[in-house]
């Protein structure tokens, strides 16, 4: 019912001797209670952080009423007094919910209905209507509406159709992440939907179609080796071997002997020949992980090798020739290495013909969410687990991370929380538990870390206010659009916000 003095006492704005719209309100309850006698709809109450509900209407008393009714129930509610105003607060927040008149000043609720599906398609629309006519609710649903109440309703009716459009959403929600772990992904794709993959899906699909040897520059945890059999994959070599060596993870004799084979006796342990990784990849594509760690008296040797087109086995006196593409990858800045005197000038001019930067993660955060659903798939397979995705709010907490470790990082936070959490979705509660990952990292300037806090907090907040913009404005001290301007990363100015924030 709309409210019950004896349950819950008198709304906000109803008085006692009882408006015009209480008492229709009241006509209302008796009805309903008639038609439904004492029974109760029982009925699962979604957690508050997941429903926000935005109530139109042009009468105070009725805003009045269902705020205080829904907001009951744990809801978080916001109200507007004409379509125009609706509008405008849709632009600025995300609702789970719109409950509309249809007969207003101005913009009428069907207008409503139609601008708010391209503003906010995820929002499930009710529509409310005075006027019992059958047709008007049917062209409202047939424009996208989720449901329709004839006034004068009973607000326990409207907190029923409420719960079941959130229940619904909920499973259809589910549902599609169901489908979406069930899909096959191929293995070793560079996963992302920001300009800046598909920019660099272009560059690989171009670097493939030449023979020229590729350098891959970009920080630890971006995914340089999935670029790498990218290349490979689309290239005219992709059904040849793809070998792949970290130069930095192996002791300089023995990484001479992997890379170039070694002849029976050539050193104490060779009690056997080994041909080494270049001629394992003859024909196709050698992967030089950490090229800048490779030691200057092997650099010397890598570049005869790609001169020549053979390569001489340590103790051997016969080259071999290979045929062999190089792919190289850094994540130094090796034109100062060269200055510096610690790689080659001519090997960096014959490994950098075609040269890939790999973006690192905190420059493409709109692909974190497309990341998520594929490294938790992937995940799942590995652990045998059955995980279905991440909860809004961490999915935001996820997004405002500074991302030191990139991809990598990214996967073993995701993993931790799949392994400690054991829940269908990950919550806020699950990544809680990560450690620190910012000891470590290395130092920056003054601004930079300012910048840097700045941003994690404001994603803290966004997640604590469960994505309520306007609210998460309030708390930082913010204008709206200041805050929307700090969600771009254009804020990176001091300014008068900034301060106070």
């Amino acid at each position: 019912m709309w409210y019950s003095r004896a349950r819950a006492g008198t709304p906000p704005g109803a008085s006692s001797g009882g408006s015009l719209a209480e008492r229709s309100v009241s006509a209302s309850d008796r009805r309903f209670s008639q038609h439904q006698g004492c029974d109760q709809l029982e009925h699962k109450v979604i957690p508050a952080m997941t429903a926000s509900i935005l109530v139109v209407d042009d009468e105070p008393a009725i805003q009045d009423i269902l705020t205080w009714a829904l907001s009951a129930e744990g809801y978080r509610v916001a109200t507007a007094g004409s379509g125009e105003e609706a509008l405008a607060r849709v632009e600025e927040e995300d609702f789970d919910v719109i409950v509309t008149d249809i007969v207003m000043p101005g913009l009428d609720g069907l207008e409503v209905l139609e601008r708010s599906r391209v503003l906010s398609p995820r929002a499930a629309v009710i529509v409310m209507t005075a006027y019992a006519a059958l047709d008007t609710a049917i062209t409202a649903l047939r424009r996208g509406a989720s449901d329709y109440l004839e006034k004068p309703f009973s607000v326990d009716l409207l907190k029923e159709r409420v719960q079941r459009l959130l229940q619904y959403r909920e499973t259809l929600w589910k549902d599609r992440l169901v489908q979406r772990a069930m899909q096959p992904r191929p293995a070793g794709s560079l996963v992302g939907e920001s300009d800046a993959i598909r920019a660099l899906h272009e560059q690989i699909m171009l670097a493939a179609r030449t023979p020229s040897n590729v350098l891959i520059t970009g920080e630890s945890g971006v995914g340089k080796e999935l670029v790498a059999r990218g290349v490979h994959a689309e290239g005219a070599r992709h059904d040849a071997a793809f070998v792949a060596i970290n130069c930095g993870a192996i002791p300089e004799a023995l990484l001479e002997s992997q890379l170039f084979g070694h002849v029976r006796g050539a050193f104490t342990t060779a009690v056997q020949a080994n041909q080494g990784l270049f001629v394992a990849a003859n024909q196709g594509t050698l992967f030089l992980d950490e090229i800048g760690e490779m030691p200057l008296p092997l650099q010397v040797k890598l570049l005869r090798v790609i001169e020549d087109k053979s390569v001489l086995p340590v103790g051997g006196t016969k080259p071999l020739p290979v045929d062999t593409r190089i792919i190289a990858s850094t994540n130094r800045d090796l034109e100062r290495e060269v200055e510096a005197g610690r790689f080659r000038e001519d090997l960096f001019y014959r490994l950098n013909v075609v040269h890939l930067a790999v973006p690192p993660l905190r420059e493409r955060r709109g692909d974190i969410p497309v990341l998520v659903d594929h490294l938790v798939h992937r995940l799942n397979a590995k652990l045998g687990t059955h995980c279905l995705g991440v909860e809004r709010a961490a999915l935001w907490s996820l997004i405002g991370r500074p991302w030191k470790g990139n991809v990598r990082e990214l996967e073993n936070v995701l993993e931790r929380a799949i392994v400690l959490g054991g829940n269908d979705l990950i919550s806020m509660r699950d990544l809680s538990a990560e450690p620190a990952t910012g000891q470590g990292a290395p130092p920056q300037n003054l601004r930079g870390a300012v910048r840097r806090f700045e941003r994690q907090h404001l994603m803290e907040v966004l997640a604590a206010t469960q994505s309520d913009k306007r609210k998460a404005a309030r708390v930082l001290g913010i204008s709206l659009a200041s805050l929307y301007r700090k969600i771009r990363g254009e804020d990176d100015e001091p300014g008068p916000d900034s301060e106070r924030t």
